[in-house]
């Protein structure tokens, strides 16, 4: 069995994460993963931006009414409901950027109320993973709770930032990865021994990862599991829409490109939607390409429109316009399996491969 420090802290099965992915409703994906063995982790993103699109909120809510924290708390009954036989554990994934706190703060309380009024919840909602802003502020709100803390990284300066905060868990995001991506193009064969090395806290590698062999690598590198997110959007249980995982299959190694979004540098699919929102970004974002970050006050409305327009168009499926976010693994990607599936050939892979490595070597 492939069983690493990331199994023992969390009481998963499998030395896998689930990406949040929002602002896309990942509800029943989460559910899939869970009961499968690994973690799956609730997208709340969705739940903050209804005065941007309102289809958003009330696809991540199912439907569900009422303030955010009401919503997320109806959510996580329903996944704790549905993961009830296979005592799965599972998560949330919250934005902390500066435009996103007083939702957040909402979302994080959400979470921590629902675990501390009921036992089962306590025991399987383990998992609290913050992105996209410096997670030292949510410290004093986080850590007493007693919820296990993950934060995502694209640097060694925040890596150590984190470890200040008192995280438990470590997530280096290479650049490779699907949709938010850091300002600067580190990418994980960089990216995840350089913070392994500078941190004592556990790390968990992302971007890059769909399959055994690269499970292996990042054990090599010094993880102590991955989180995947492309991979696990391309399976049959996965809430994203039909012409998302079909544009997947489609896509090779350089089938995506890097353009400005709401949340910063996103990487997509390759189509026209995703040619036009880079041209945009050329004349109105420059910076993303020069080094020079902007924020939601500074930068062109025409940028952020042109997001919102290929985020509902791909809602209402029209794959002309539709924006669909990926990393670069999409060209390896193959199939759409079920999530069970997929993680069983996964780990079967990744254990074939460590046995098979002493054959590698030749002996003097």
């Amino acid at each position: 069995m492939l069983r690493t420090a990331l199994c023992d802290l969390l009481g998963i099965k499998h030395p896998i994460i689930q990406a949040g992915m929002g602002p896309y409703s990942t509800n029943h994906l989460a559910v899939a993963v869970s009961n499968a063995g690994a973690l799956g982790i609730i997208s709340t993103s969705g739940l903050i931006m209804g005065t941007m699109a309102q289809q958003l909120t009330e696809i991540v809510s199912g439907g569900e009414t009422g303030t955010t924290y009401d919503v997320l708390k109806k959510v996580l009954y329903r996944v704790k409901e549905a993961t009830k036989k296979s005592k799965g554990i599972f998560g949330i994934n919250c934005l902390v950027s500066l435009e996103m706190t007083p939702a957040a703060e909402e979302i994080i309380r959400g979470t921590i109320d629902a675990r501390n009024e009921d036992p089962d919840m306590k025991e399987r909602l383990r998992v609290i993973i913050t992105s996209a802003g410096d997670p030292v502020p949510w410290a004093a709100k986080i850590k007493p709770s007693g919820v296990k803390w993950f934060h995502v990284v694209p640097s060694v300066r925040h890596a150590k930032r984190c470890e200040s905060a008192g995280v438990d868990g470590i997530i280096a995001s290479g650049h490779e990865g699907g949709y938010h991506v850091s300002w600067e193009p580190v990418h994980t064969m960089v990216l995840l021994p350089a913070v392994v090395n500078a941190v004592k806290t556990p790390v968990i590698g992302a971007g890059g990862f769909c399959d055994g062999a690269t499970i292996v690598a990042a054990l090599a590198l010094g993880a102590v599991g991955v989180q995947m997110g492309t991979r696990f959007l391309a399976t049959e249980e996965s809430d994203f829409m039909q012409i998302w995982k079909e544009q997947i299959l489609k896509s090779n190694e350089r089938d995506t490109v890097v353009a400005r979004g709401i949340v910063g540098p996103a990487r997509y699919l390759r189509n026209e939607a995703s040619r036009k929102l880079t041209e945009i970004t050329v004349r109105k974002a420059p910076g993303l390409f020069l080094g020079q970050p902007d924020d939601l006050s500074n930068v062109d409305p025409e940028v952020l429109d042109k997001e919102v327009e290929g985020i509902l168009a791909t809602l209402a499926g029209d794959e002309k316009k539709a924006l669909m976010g990926g990393g670069e693994v999409a060209g390896r990607i193959e199939s759409i399996p079920t999530v069970g599936m997929l993680i069983e050939k996964t780990v079967r892979e990744a254990e074939e491969i460590i046995r098979a490595l002493p054959r590698k070597f030749i002996k003097e």
